[in-house]
């Protein structure tokens, strides 16, 4: 078997070991399913070191077919476009395990739901065939609504399940709507994301036809990533899923709409594809401005995070807009340097919740000098929001801009004022109001984050960013040649013949060397 398949399966030998314990026993529970989701972390990171970039095509593939009539098999792979989400998503499964020490109430129906959401999340960006690779991220949904609903915090918790449950139905029955037509239009009798790519890149589908499709990928993938103005259900959503939930969802889940435009929807209708850029790039400026002006006025730290992370999806647009190598090898990056972020944030502000009781920023302050480790980790992590170089999120938004110049020269100031700005005033705000100033007496007995599995989390999510931001070719260097293949599948027909060595066959600007 590929180790893929040993990555998918650890999660899910987790589940059934917890199921077919007695709810008793607690720390076994919690034993097993951090040890699973440990296992696969590690051999992640053995696959991401193993990855060979200058190999061609998918690697550490394994293939069984399954329903032959209908061309389905469990296909999985990694290329460039996957093998950073795909180490970013284990990474993040096993810190989100970790901070689930919160929950104690029905450990065991928890755990079974946590390890199958990220079953369900791994296998949905390791998946090479159209069917599985939709399947796995609604098979990860269904824990994710669940577990708002019965662990959620706030007020709000039934409205904000019943919320996220509606959007994301709708941009998932859109999505299929759109993955349906596409198969139906080749007639090749394949879910084989790969194959059906080859067969489109001989023999596209008609421009009116794209046409008509396209849209339904576009706001299919787009509802499930919260493009504006269908974005609504995420900060609430958020705001009531428990911490482990957020940082998987907002982290990792989310990530599954911009895959699936940039994996399916750009190279299958590439025609479709340049009719709506100029749409999806206006549209990414209602992520970048509003949500970033929404979360200035937020006095609730969830809610900000909550509409910072709407707001950062508007940067990972912009990038695939441009459809220019440098575009989407940037949004790439902003999609695993937020993945890693929001996860981290959200442990952050779970662990402040269980300290204080509250996330209401008014009545927090002077919090640095009583919980100094997680306010020290907590201020890093606000910088890196703002983009502050040495972070992954600095080399991934740049990369974006640089690629999106071009194209979208006025759209690009736009987004660059607001990330600078507009991100840069509700960060410092936040570091000002809940660190700084006064302390309050009713938080004299705060305790700093002293357990080891608390510190690893908080570590491991915060070392990434650091590395990915300090050495960012050790992922730059993997994506460029699917991004690259990308970029040339969708550029204009008459371009794309002779393509001068070293150079991108989408902008024909020197691809950058070592």
């Amino acid at each position: 078997m590929s180790t893929i398949t040993y990555i998918l399966l650890w999660p899910l030998l987790g589940a059934v070991c917890v199921a077919a314990l007695p709810g008793s026993f607690r720390f076994a529970i919690r034993s097993i399913a951090l040890a699973t989701t440990f296992i696969s972390m590690i051999l992640a990171i053995l696959l991401f070191v193993g990855f060979d970039a200058s190999v061609a095509g998918p690697q550490f593939v394994q293939k069984v077919p399954w329903v032959q009539a209908l061309g389905i098999s469990y296909h999985v792979g990694v290329d460039g476009l996957n093998i950073g989400l795909l180490l970013m998503g284990a990474i993040v499964a096993f810190t989100a395990a970790c901070m689930s020490s919160e929950i104690e109430t029905r450990l065991k129906e928890y755990y079974i739901l946590l390890l199958v959401m990220t079953v369900g999340i791994l296998s949905a960006f390791a998946s090479l065939d159209l069917f599985f690779f939709y399947f796995f991220h609604e098979l990860a949904l269904i824990p994710t609504f669940i577990m708002i609903g019965l662990w959620g915090r706030g007020e709000n918790r039934n409205y904000a399940t019943y919320k996220i449950t509606i959007y994301l139905s709708i941009g998932a029955l859109l999505a299929l709507i759109g993955l349906i037509s596409i198969y139906v239009q080749t007639g090749a009798r394949t879910f084989d994301i790969i194959e059906l790519t080859r067969l489109v890149s001989a023999k596209p589908i008609g421009a009116q036809s794209q046409g008509i499709i396209f849209p339904f990928l576009l706001f299919g993938f787009g509802i499930l990533v919260s493009l504006w103005p269908f974005h609504t259900w995420a900060p609430l959503g958020y705001a009531a899923a428990p911490t482990a939930t957020a940082m998987l969802h907002a982290g990792v889940l989310k990530k599954f709409g911009l895959y699936g435009l940039i994996r399916v929807a750009i190279p299958l209708l590439p025609d479709a594809a340049r009719d709506w850029t100029q749409v999806l790039a206006l549209l990414c400026l209602g992520n970048i401005l509003y949500c970033g002006f929404v979360a200035m006025r937020q006095k609730n730290l969830l809610l900000l995070i909550g509409n910072s992370s709407v707001a950062h999806m508007g940067f990972v647009f912009l990038g695939i807009a441009s459809l220019s190598l440098v575009g989407i090898t940037g949004a790439v990056l902003v999609m695993i340097a937020h993945g890693f972020l929001a996860a981290l944030t959200f442990a952050l502000i779970g662990f402040l919740h269980r300290q204080t009781g509250t996330v209401e920023m008014d009545r927090l302050g002077g919090l640095l000098p009583r919980i100094p480790f997680v306010g020290a980790v907590m201020i890093m992590a606000m910088l890196a929001g703002c983009g502050l170089p040495g972070f992954a999120n600095f080399v991934g938004e740049v990369t974006v801009f640089f690629g999106a110049w071009k194209v979208f020269p006025v759209i690009t100031v736009l987004a660059l004022w607001g990330a600078l700005v507009i991100g840069g005033v509700y960060m410092l705000r936040a570091i000002r109001t809940v660190f700084h100033g006064p302390a309050t007496t009713a938080f004299e007995s705060l305790k700093d984050a002293v357990h080891p599995l608390a510190r690893l989390s908080f570590v491991l999510l915060l070392g990434s960013l650091l590395l990915f931001g300090f050495f960012p070719r050790l992922l730059s260097d993997k994506i460029r040649p699917a991004a690259d293949q990308i970029a040339a599948m969708v550029a204009p027909r008459e371009t794309t013949a002779p393509v001068l060595a070293g150079t991108s066959a989408a902008t024909d600007e020197p691809i950058l060397r070592r």
